[in-house]
C-alpha cells in the first residue's frame, strides 16, 4: 500500500510543482522565463525517494484555435518502486495573453493502467468541459457549472504568481480539478535562508491550503518555497497527506530564454 501511495504522490507532486513554476511566464512587463526552462525535483515518501519530477516549458503552440506555451511535467517512479510503477504526463496550456490556462491534459500511466483526462475551460471560467478515457474503453464527457472565475489549478497558481510574492499577503482563487471545486488560499508568511542543490538561496515561505479529499488529503497546509529573485524558483516542497509526508526537493535547473512583452507576441505571431 505505500509503494502504491508513494507512486501515486509522485505523480500528484508532480502536478503540484508545475502548478507553481509557470508563474513568471504570466507576470506583467518582463516574464523571467521563456522556453526551454527546465527543472527537475527528487520527490521522497517518508524519507525514501521514489522518483522524480520534470518540468519543461515548451516552444510557443497552437491549441484550440489559440496561441499558448505548453507547460510540460512529466512524473517517473524510482525502478525501485516497481510493484506500482507511474509515468504521467501533464500539460497546461497557458494563453498568450498571460491571464489563465485554457485548460489541460493528463496522460496517466500506472501500474501499467493508463487513462487520460482533458478539461477545456470555458474563456469566462464559469464553466469546463471535462473528457475522461481509460484504456479499453469509451471516453466519457461532462460539462461543469463553476463559480465565476474558475482556473485549473495550474492557472491558479500562475495567477497567484502573476501578482507577486509580497510578505503577510493572502491569496484565493476558485479551482476546478476535473472532479470538484474548490477555494485555494495561499499566504506568504515569510523570508528565510534555505540551502538548496542551487546552492544557499534566500526563499519566500508560502503555505497553501486546499481541499482534495480521501487519500490525497492533508493534514496541513502545503509549504512551498520560492527564491525571492525575480524568477522565483520553487525550490522545494513539503505535504503532510494523511497517508504519510511526502517531499520534493529541486535538483537541477536551467533557465529559459527571457522574452519581453514585445518578443512574446513576435514569436507566437501576434
Amino acid at each position: 500500500m505505500h509503494k502504491r501511495f508513494a507512486g501515486a504522490m509522485t505523480g500528484l507532486l508532480s502536478g503540484f510543482l508545475l502548478m507553481m513554476t509557470g508563474t513568471a511566464l504570466a507576470q506583467q512587463g518582463n516574464p523571467s522565463f521563456g522556453p526551454g526552462e527546465q527543472a527537475l525535483y527528487r520527490v521522497q515518501y517518508l524519507g525514501v525517494t521514489t522518483g522524480t519530477a520534470q518540468i519543461t516549458v515548451g516552444a510557443p503552440m497552437q491549441q484550440w484555435g489559440h496561441k499558448v506555451w505548453p507547460i510540460i511535467s512529466l512524473a517517473r517512479t524510482d525502478p525501485m518502486m516497481s510493484a506500482w510503477p507511474i509515468k504521467d504526463k501533464f500539460v497546461t496550456y497557458w494563453g498568450e495573453n498571460g491571464q489563465r490556462s485554457l485548460g489541460s491534459d493528463f496522460f496517466a500511466d500506472e501500474n501499467h493502467k493508463r487513462r487520460r483526462q482533458r478539461i477545456q475551460m470555458n474563456a469566462d471560467g464559469k464553466s469546463a468541459h471535462v473528457v475522461r478515457q481509460k484504456e479499453g474503453t469509451q471516453p466519457s464527457e461532462s460539462t461543469h457549472e463553476l463559480p465565476e472565475g474558475s482556473m485549473d489549478v495550474a492557472s491558479a497558481a500562475f495567477a497567484l504568481r502573476r501578482q507577486g510574492l509580497v510578505e503577510g499577503q493572502e491569496y484565493a482563487s476558485p479551482v476546478f480539478t476535473g472532479n470538484k471545486s474548490f477555494v485555494m488560499r495561499a499566504k506568504v508568511e515569510g523570508r528565510e535562508q534555505l540551502k538548496t542543490a542551487l546552492g544557499q538561496r534566500e526563499v519566500f515561505r508560502v503555505k497553501v491550503q486546499t481541499d482534495f479529499s480521501e487519500k490525497l488529503q492533508t493534514r496541513r497546509d502545503i509549504t512551498l518555497y520560492f527564491t525571492t529573485d525575480p524568477s522565483h524558483v520553487p525550490v522545494r516542497l513539503e505535504a503532510d497527506f494523511v497517508l504519510g509526508t511526502i517531499v520534493a526537493e529541486i535538483t537541477e535547473y536551467k533557465p529559459g530564454r527571457l522574452l519581453t512583452v514585445n518578443q512574446v507576441a513576435s514569436t507566437t505571431g501576434g
